[in-house]
C-alpha cells in the first residue's frame, strides 16, 4: 500500500477539462438528453437576447454530420478585449465558466442564463465549434477544438446586420448517441414560442428534411389554449393578467376545462420551475382569495358556509405563470425552484386584480367556474374521509396491510421493493419465485379504475388503489401529488409487472396515469420501475435462451441457426415457474427494468389527458397515426 499522500497528488484541472471529466455534473447526463441539453444551452443565449428585446428571430439547425447550428439576429456577442481576461470578449465567453453578461445586469435584465457556464460547457464538450459573430458591420469568425482556440477572432466579412451564428458538433467520444429526436427538440422550442411571443423560431433538421416553426402572437394565452384544445373548457376565452411591477413582469394565463385534474406550469425567465417556488405560492394564494372574495360579494357562498379551499379551485385549472425578474434566486443548477420571496406579492396582486377584473366582466363564466368550485367543494368531504380511512396510520376498517400484499422482512425501506402484479395466477409465481428477505409482491384484480376520468373521492373507494395506497405507505395527493408524503415511502423500488400483451399495456397504462397524477414524487425521485419480462424462450439441444425482444431473437435465430430451435411466446407472467420468473425478471443480478422518468412534464400531461381523458376524437386519430408501428399484437 502507498503510504505517500503528498501535494503532487492533488490533480488541478483547467475549467473546461473539468467538464470533460465530468459532464454530467453539468449537462446531467451524456446519453439523448444531454445531447438535448447542449441545443438548449445555446438557444437560451438568443432567447436571452429576446427578452432584452433585441432579438426577434432564431434558427436552429441539425446538419447531416450531427453538428447543430443556433443562429438568431441579436447584438452579437462583443468582440473587444475583455478587461480582465485579456482576451477578446467572445474567446472569454467561449472558454471561461462563469463568464457572460448575465451576472451585472447591465446586458441582461431578464434572462435565463444565470450561472453562465452554458456556452463554454457546450465548447468543451465539442469536437468542433464555430462562432460567427455580425456586429459593427463586420463578420466575425473563431473556431475551437474540444474547448481550445484553433485561431483568435478573425474577420471574414462585412455585413449590415447583427447575429451570432454557432455551429458545434457534440463530441462522439463523450456522448453515447448522435442522433437528436426531432419531436422532444421541437416540443421544447414551441414552449419557449409560447413564451415569447415576440419570436419567431425555426427548427429545421436535414437529417430527416424536416422543418417546423413556432410563432404565437397570444404567447401564454395560446399556451393555456393548446394545454386545453382536447378537453372540454368552461370558457372559451382564458383569464388573462400582465403587469409590470417595477423590474418585474408578471403574465398569468387560466382556463378552466371539466375534467378533474390541475394542470399549472410554472416559468421564470422562461425555466421550468417544477418544484415552483414563490411565484406559484402567489399564484395560488391569489386564485383562492379572488374567488372567494367574488363568490362572498355576489352571495354565490353564504355567510354561514365556509370558504372554497385551495383544492376546490384549482380542480380542471390549466394554468400558465411566467414571471421575468432582474435577479432570479434558483436553487442550484437544475433550476427546479425559484427563491425570490418578493415574488410572492407580485405575483399575488397581478393574478387577483386580473382574475378579478375578467369575473366582473363575464359574469356567466364566472357562474360556471364558481358551480364548478362548489361542486368540487361538495365532493371534497366525501374524498377527505374516505383518504383519512385509507391512510390514517396506514390502516383500513381495522386491519393492517392489505391481505393480499405478500411483504417482505428487510425493514430499510431504501433496501426494499414492491412489485405490482397483474392477477392471482402471476401473483403466485412471483411470491414463490422472489427473494423474501427484500421484495414484497402485490396482485391487482383486473384493471384498475381509469383515475383520468374519476372524481378523487371515487378514486379513493376503489378496491385495487386503496390496496395501492395503503401498501405504499405515503398516500395520495389530489392536487399535483400535494397529500403524497415521500418520507412515509415503504418501498423505494415500486416496479410495474405485467403481461406482454394487449390487456398488460393497458393496465400497465392506468398505473402509470395512477402514478403520474397522484403520486408525481415517486417518479420525479426515481422510485419508479417498470419491469422486463422476456417475450421468447428460444432452446436448442440442452441450451436455452431468453429473449426479450423481437429484434434481439431474429438475431440470436440467425447467430445459432434455425433448423432444431425451439420457441416459446410467453404472453403472461402466470405461464411462466417461479424459478423462471426469478431469473429472467427479479434478479438484481440479471434482471432488466426501465426506469420511469417525466422527461416533459407538460408533454405528459397532454399525452395523459389524450390516451385517458373523456375526448375519443384525438385518442382515435392517435391510433390511427401510430397504428402501423404495433407489434406483436395479442387480440
Amino acid at each position: 500500500m502507498v503510504q505517500d499522500y503528498t501535494a503532487s497528488d492533488i490533480q488541478v484541472l483547467k475549467e473546461l477539462e473539468a467538464v470533460r471529466m465530468r459532464p454530467g455534473m453539468y449537462i446531467g447526463s451524456t446519453d439523448l438528453r444531454g445531447l438535448h441539453h447542449l441545443v438548449h444551452e445555446i438557444l437560451d443565449n438568443s432567447i436571452d437576447e429576446a427578452m432584452a428585446g433585441y432579438c426577434d428571430r432564431a434558427t436552429v439547425t441539425i446538419h447531416k454530420d450531427s453538428s447543430v447550428t443556433v443562429s438568431d439576429n441579436g447584438r452579437g456577442i462583443p468582440v473587444d478585449k475583455h478587461p480582465t481576461t485579456n482576451m477578446s470578449a467572445l474567446q472569454t465567453v467561449m472558454t471561461t465558466l462563469h463568464a457572460g453578461a448575465k451576472f451585472g445586469g447591465g446586458s441582461y435584465k431578464v434572462s435565463g442564463g444565470l450561472h453562465g457556464v452554458g456556452a463554454s460547457v457546450v465548447n468543451a464538450l465539442s469536437s468542433s465549434l464555430v462562432v460567427k459573430v455580425t456586429r459593427d458591420g463586420k463578420v466575425y469568425r473563431q473556431e475551437f477544438k474540444r474547448g481550445i482556440p484553433v485561431n483568435g477572432v478573425e474577420v471574414v466579412g462585412e455585413s449590415d446586420g447583427t447575429g451570432t451564428s454557432i455551429t458545434f458538433h457534440p463530441d462522439e467520444d463523450v456522448f453515447a448517441t448522435m442522433e437528436y429526436d426531432f419531436k422532444v427538440l421541437a416540443q421544447r422550442f414551441r414552449e419557449m414560442a409560447y413564451l415569447n411571443k415576440e419570436i419567431w423560431i425555426e427548427f429545421i433538421d436535414e437529417r430527416k428534411d424536416q422543418e417546423t416553426s413556432f410563432y404565437f402572437e397570444g404567447g401564454v394565452v395560446s399556451f393555456a389554449h393548446q394545454l386545453n384544445r382536447k378537453r372540454s373548457v368552461l370558457h372559451p376565452k382564458p383569464i388573462y393578467a400582465s403587469k409590470v411591477i417595477g423590474s418585474t413582469t408578471v403574465e398569468v394565463a387560466i382556463q378552466y376545462n371539466e375534467g378533474f385534474n390541475e394542470s399549472t406550469f410554472a416559468f421564470a425567465n422562461c425555466i421550468n420551475t417544477i418544484d415552483g417556488g414563490a411565484h406559484l405560492t402567489g399564484f395560488r394564494t391569489a386564485l383562492t382569495r379572488v374567488l372567494n372574495d367574488y363568490a362572498r360579494k355576489h352571495k354565490v357562498i353564504k355567510d354561514t358556509e365556509p370558504n372554497l379551499s385551495g383544492d376546490d379551485v384549482r380542480e380542471g385549472l390549466v394554468a400558465i405563470i411566467s414571471v421575468k425578474l432582474t435577479d432570479p434566486q434558483f436553487e442550484g443548477q437544475t433550476k427546479t425552484r425559484l427563491g425570490n420571496p418578493e415574488l410572492k406579492a407580485q405575483v399575488e396582486t397581478s393574478v387577483y386584480e386580473g382574475i378579478s377584473e375578467f369575473l366582473e366582466e363575464h359574469p356567466q363564466d364566472a357562474k360556471r367556474i364558481l358551480e364548478k368550485c362548489q361542486t368540487t367543494a361538495r365532493a371534497r368531504e366525501a374524498a377527505r374521509k374516505a383518504r383519512e380511512l385509507v391512510t390514517k396510520k396506514g390502516l383500513f376498517e381495522g386491519s393492517s396491510l392489505p391481505g393480499k400484499l405478500a411483504d417482505c422482512s428487510e425493514k430499510n425501506p431504501a433496501n426494499r421493493e414492491l412489485y405490482i402484479v397483474e392477477g392471482d395466477s402471476a401473483g403466485g409465481s412471483a411470491k414463490q419465485g422472489r427473494d423474501r428477505n427484500f421484495q414484497a409482491i402485490l396482485p391487482l384484480k383486473g384493471k384498475i379504475l381509469n383515475v383520468e376520468k374519476a372524481r378523487p373521492e371515487k378514486i379513493l373507494s376503489h378496491d385495487e388503489i386503496r390496496a395501492l395506497i395503503i401498501g405504499l405507505g405515503a398516500g395520495a395527493g389530489t392536487g399535483n401529488g400535494s397529500e403524497f408524503n415521500l418520507s412515509k415511502l415503504r418501498y423505494h423500488r415500486v416496479i410495474i409487472m405485467t403481461d406482454a400483451d394487449v390487456d398488460g399495456s393497458h393496465i400497465r397504462t392506468l398505473l402509470l396515469t395512477f402514478f403520474f397524477r397522484y403520486m408525481t414524487d415517486l417518479i420525479t425521485n426515481g422510485h419508479l420501475y417498470i419491469a422486463q419480462p422476456p417475450l421468447y424462450r428460444l432452446s436448442k439441444g440442452k441450451a436455452h435462451y431468453w429473449v426479450y425482444s423481437e429484434e434481439e431473437k431474429e438475431k440470436l435465430t440467425a447467430k445459432i441457426g434455425t433448423k432444431g430451435v425451439g420457441v416459446q411466446r410467453y404472453k403472461g407472467l402466470g405461464e411462466m415457474t417461479p424459478q423462471q420468473l426469478w431469473e429472467t425478471t427479479m434478479d438484481p443480478e440479471a434482471r432488466t427494468m426501465l426506469q420511469v422518468h417525466i422527461e416533459d412534464a407538460i408533454k405528459a400531461d397532454e399525452i395523459v389527458e389524450m390516451l385517458m381523458g373523456e375526448a375519443v376524437p384525438p385518442r382515435k386519430a392517435f391510433i390511427q397515426a401510430h397504428a402501423t408501428q404495433v407489434k406483436n399484437l395479442d387480440i
